[in-house]
């Protein structure tokens, strides 16, 4: 079956988002694929995703951001939630600091459960406020430049640096895809065209859909 013209796209990256629960996961997906933000919102339970197609290099991509919830009794979802993900996000909140000190477990779990390879970003979210904040740039920076991450602080409340940290990873993972592809055990570029999903284990599960923004 045919894709409409506003389905085209000519390479599928799956993202996921990660963090303590309550840091704004949510809306920080709900600000890049919608341009919403939701006040009153509540927790992600188990998992929902969403869509945005833009250009990367020149290149129509067409991302697909996870959010699961942060909650520990949702941690059973690892695995599936992980497989495929070629980028992540890990996310905590400025203003609470167990939700930074909470940020090395979650990279431990993102790097036992994911591909070697994945692209991860660490972000600060709800710089909006700043006049609570407890979690200093500078630690976070340390922490991200010692473990080999990118790092952004971004507000989903005022869209500051959303659009900019998901451009960011989207581009980083596209130029290590095109170095694999120059490689001959590697799947070139062209192989996965028409959209077909870059995916570095095995087929995704089905997951559940949520129609409203939340702040997990």
């Amino acid at each position: 079956m045919a894709r409409r013209p506003d389905e085209e796209y000519d390479y599928l990256f799956k993202v996921v988002l990660i963090g303590d629960s309550g840091v704004g996961k949510s809306n920080l997906l709900s600000r890049f694929t919608r341009n919403e933000f939701c006040l009153e919102s509540k927790s992600t339970i188990g998992v929902e995703f969403a869509t945005r197609t833009l250009q990367v290099d020149g290149r129509t991509v067409k991302a697909q951001i996870w959010d699961t919830a942060g909650q520990e009794r949702y941690r059973a979802i690892t695995s599936a939630y992980y497989r495929g993900a070629l980028g992540a996000l890990l996310v905590y909140d400025v203003t609470k600091p167990t939700t930074f000190d909470n940020v090395t477990r979650w990279l431990k779990e993102l790097r036992d459960h994911a591909d070697a390879n994945i692209v991860i970003m660490l972000i600060g979210n709800k710089t909006d406020l700043e006049h609570l904040r407890a979690v200093a740039t500078e630690d976070a920076q340390g922490f991200a430049e010692r473990e080999g991450l990118s790092f952004i602080e971004t507000s989903a409340l005022e869209a500051t640096n959303v659009e900019k940290a998901f451009q960011s990873a989207l581009s980083e993972i596209y130029r290590i895809i095109s170095k694999k592809s120059l490689s001959s055990d590697e799947p070139s570029l062209s192989s996965v065209k028409e959209g077909k999903t870059l995916d570095v284990g095995s087929s995704q599960d089905t997951i559940a859909k949520k129609t409203c923004c939340s702040t997990s």
